[in-house]
């Protein structure tokens, strides 16, 4: 492990309730998501879920039959995580796990049919991090199992960051960072969310070079930019319409990076 992370445990341990009600605002987000779950999970099995938070995809998962281990470095959005699998009567299909990403070595049992790597991806600014993240999540993968992981687009945030953050923009030495090397400038301390936004044409690469056999890269968010609005208040039969037409176009290359959110399906290669 590179880099210290304990700013971004303390981020969100300042605030829980942020992250708690994330998915609730970028609904197509989650629903997309689900959509690529459904596609490549199998039909039944363990699941390593790393960066569980506070249990949206948890509680999913372990209704659905999954055995889930739910690993997250913050203890205040694991114990609200714990809060919830106890109140659904699902402890039997759900164990924690408090750890680092970069170092599993506190997870019992080895060989999970899939991992979920749903966002500590994009908070390892250095690759190095990034690469022992994936390393860490291929060696406790069955061979054939899946990895679902996440990542941040550094050309699709922009219409969210003009949505909420307009004066942002006079902080050029920061924008210049970002778009060259997808990362805040090592001086600034006085951002709230220290990241790393990827390029669509790194992200294959690096888990094929950790043995990972790509199955799809999509973008999770594809054609809203920063209007989620519209989407959460679609209802019904016109609601699922729009989520098919996303998911058919949500690998179409010519929009890929537009989306805030990308998502990676691979496979641990067979021997």
């Amino acid at each position: 492990m590179i880099d210290d992370v304990s700013d971004i445990k303390a981020m969100y341990d300042r605030d829980p309730d942020n992250e708690d009600q994330r998915l609730e605002r970028h609904q197509l987000e989650y629903e997309l998501t689900w959509r690529y779950l459904d596609r490549y999970l199998p039909p039944e099995g363990s699941i390593l879920e790393i960066g569980a938070a506070t249990g949206r995809y948890t509680l999913e998962l372990a209704k659905r039959g999954y055995k889930v281990t739910a690993v997250d470095m913050s203890e205040m959005l694991q114990d609200i995580c714990k809060e919830r699998v106890a109140d659904a009567g699902l402890e039997e299909w759900v164990s924690f796990v408090l750890a680092d990403a970069r170092d599993l070595s506190p997870v019992e049992g080895k060989y999970f049919d899939s991992v979920l790597l749903m966002g500590p991806l994009y908070h390892l600014v250095v690759e190095a991090d990034r690469k022992t993240a994936l390393r860490e999540a291929y060696q406790r993968l069955k061979e054939g199992g899946v990895i679902f992981s996440a990542f941040i687009s550094r050309f699709g945030i922009w219409g969210d960051v003009m949505k909420n953050i307009p004066e942002w923009i006079n902080r050029q030495d920061e924008v210049r960072s970002i778009l060259e090397r997808g990362r805040d400038p090592e001086e600034k301390k006085d951002f709230n969310f220290r990241g790393y936004f990827a390029t669509v044409s790194e992200i294959n690469p690096l888990h094929e070079e950790i043995g990972f056999e790509t199955l799809v890269l999509a973008g999770v968010e594809p054609a809203i930019s920063a209007d989620d609005e519209s989407y959460n208040r679609l209802e019904g039969e016109q609601r699922r319409l729009w989520l098919d037409l996303l998911f058919e176009i949500s690998t179409e290359p010519s929009i890929l990076g537009a989306s805030r959110h990308l998502l990676y399906v691979g496979r641990k290669r067979e021997k």
